[in-house]
This record gives C-alpha cells, structure tokens and sequence, in this order.
C-alpha cells in the first residue's frame, strides 16, 4: 500500500463520524476490514452471525466454535466489543429451506445472494442500527460512490475477487448503511495488512463450499434433509432419442460432461433439464451456448428501473465472463436479455447481474 493511499484512506476516516458494526466471521478478509477501521480511528465493534447447522455436530461453516473463538480473540486484540447474533431461524426459513426448494425442483439456487438480502442486509443490519451502528461494514471486495445524493454500486479494484455480483441484491437504503474497506484494495494487500497488524488469520485459507453443508456436497446434504428429488427419468439427446437414464435432475447441471452414465462415441454436455417430463437432455457442446433467457424479478440498485430498454453487460453467474447484452422489460419486472454472443453456462436458478462499465446496475434469477 502506498502512502498516498494510507493518507487519503485517514483522511476519509476523520470524515467520518459514524459508528459501524463490522461483520465479522474469523477469516482474513472480516478481520482487515474491522482492523482498518480501528486503526483509521473510527469507533468499531464486531458482529459475528449464529448461522444454522444441521446439528450438534455439524456446524455452519461460517461460525464454527474455532471461527467463533477466532473472531472473539481478533475482537480484543482489536481491543472493540463483540457479539454473537442468532439468526439461525431465520437463515434456516430464509436461505437453506429455498434451497432445498430450488433442487427439489430441478433448479441450481445461490443461496449467497439470499443471505446477503435477507440475513446480512436486513436481520444484521437491524440489529447493528438496534446497537447504535449508523453503518454495517463487511470484507467484501466492492466499492461504494455516492454520486448527487444516489449511490453506486461499483466493481471492486482486484477484479479476480470482485463481489459485486452477489451484493446486487442491495437498493439504496442498504448501501447508505454500508462501508466496503476492502474494496480498493487487492487480495494480496489484504494479507499484507493483516501481517503488518499482526493478525493471526494472515495467511487462513479461504472456504469456497456451502457453509451449510459441512459433509459431502450439496447431494448428500439433500439426501440428509430427506429431501423428496425428482426421480431417475430418461436422457435423450436433441432429436429426442432415448440414450440412457439419469438419476434424477438434481444431480446434473447445465454444461456437466462427466458422470452421465452413458457411452457415446463424441464427449456430449448436459443442454437442458426439462422439468415437465423428468428428462435430461445432452447435446454436442457447440449446442450449449444460446442468446436468450428471462430473468426477474430484478432488484435495480438505484430503486427504479431505466425508463427504455438497454444496452448493458451481464455477468450469468458469479466467476463467469461479461459479455455484452440487451435487456427489453417486461411486465412484473422481469425482463428478456439477448446476449451479443452464446453463453454455455445459463442456468435456471442462478442470478443474471448487469453492469454498466464498473456499475452493477443490478440483477435477477434466471427463469428460463
């Protein structure tokens, strides 16, 4: 970090009369964002979220008892309170049941864009402002600019870590409660601040898995919840014609090549999973791109929707490419997207999130 940097991010500090609730959860990217506010002087205390489980011993990823004491022990060598807030109901009616929901339908749900809407956005932020926080912090790589009295939602700096993407659930009264401290930063600056501040999570590994799944993967947990999953139906390919079976459409996403069960002379991708007759179709993968879907209802960052259809870019799933689109609104706020080239990976279940430039506009599941 440059000490331009350090001196422009302490003058913004002393601007800043507020106080904040930072979320913390015992990984590097949480405990940077608190410290750096700690040490910009800025009056700071920790949140750390009680996530559901599915039992005594299978505990939330996130809040796990060593994430927990972790977080606990940042706290006070931070030297600013903490709290534990139980949102286990919550979380479980909120984030997990629609997800068992989505697959149980066939769909493929992200269930981190709910939690940031519904848990992080509005059941810890209520709390923090019940506390006395004018603003909730997190260790998101996103940045915030309020530009005549509206704000923006912008791309991180380190574009390899950008999460942009699943905050586009957030509207304005959300973003004028909300410090990134992460967001001008890139990941390795990161951990250069948490060695410099001595940090023990310095160099902690990052978690990429469900955080409520905590044995096996999504399968196993749904096979675990009693879930009752689409049945083995047929696997056809374009023409319709018979090649084998699936195992039911919860086990299968769109582009999987592997673990299709059936012997074919070519490498053949799942192309679409059609609810109505259990069927899973497989195709060649030139004939797994397309130009089209429907998304919505879409959540438009600044409140309201653009007045005329628009040329935008849209990002279809988290890590994906940007690619450019245009969107014509429909009604209920949904909208039709035509892409400018063929994406291979949209999938029904996942969100679709336009940009202009560095700007999430905002975003929207996909429906079909």
């Amino acid at each position: 970090m440059s000490e331009e940097r350090n001196h422009l991010d302490n003058a913004e500090s002393r601007r800043f009369q507020g106080r904040v609730a930072v979320a913390m959860s015992g990984g590097v990217d949480s405990s940077v964002a608190a410290a750096l506010l700690v040490e910009q002087g800025v009056d700071v205390f920790g949140l750390m979220m009680h996530l559901w489980g599915t039992g005594p011993d299978q505990l939330n990823r996130c809040c796990s008892p060593e994430d927990v004491s972790l977080a606990r022990s940042l706290a006070e060598q931070l030297d600013i309170p903490f709290h534990m807030v139980d949102v286990q109901d919550r979380f479980k009616k909120y984030v997990v049941d629609p997800f068992i929901d989505g697959y149980a339908k066939g769909l493929t749900p992200n269930p981190c864009l709910i939690c940031n809407r519904l848990i992080r956005w509005v059941a810890l932020l209520h709390q923090a402002r019940e506390m006395g926080a004018t603003h909730l912090a997190t260790g998101h790589y996103a940045r915030l600019e309020n530009r005549d009295g509206r704000y923006l939602l912008l791309r991180g700096r380190d574009k390899n870590k950008d999460q942009s993407y699943v905050l586009s659930i957030l509207n304005q009264d959300d973003l004028a409660h909300t410090l990134f401290p992460l967001g001008e930063y890139t990941k390795d600056e990161v951990r250069q601040h948490a060695k410099r501040m001595a940090l023990p999570v310095a160099e902690k590994p990052e978690s990429q898995d469900l955080c409520f799944v905590t044995e096996g993967d999504y399968r196993d947990f749904l096979r675990q919840q009693g879930v009752l999953l689409p049945p083995p139906g047929p696997i056809v390919d374009q023409r319709g014609k018979v090649l084998g079976q699936h195992q039911g459409l919860t086990n299968y996403t769109i582009g999987q090549r592997r673990g299709l069960g059936i012997a074919m002379s070519h490498p053949v991708y799942v192309i679409e999973k059609v609810l109505s007759t259990n069927t899973l179709v497989v195709g060649p993968r030139d004939a797994l791109g397309r130009k089209q879907f429907l998304a919505g209802p879409v959540n438009w960052v600044q409140g309201e929707p653009p007045e005329d259809a628009l040329y935008v870019n849209v990002q279809v799933r988290y890590k994906s490419k940007e690619v450019k689109a245009f969107i014509e609104f429909l009604q209920d706020g949904f909208v039709e997207v035509t892409l400018g080239e063929d994406l291979p990976d949209i999938t029904p279940g996942q969100s679709a999130v336009f940009y202009d430039g560095e700007v999430c506009l905002g975003g929207g599941v996909i429906q079909s």
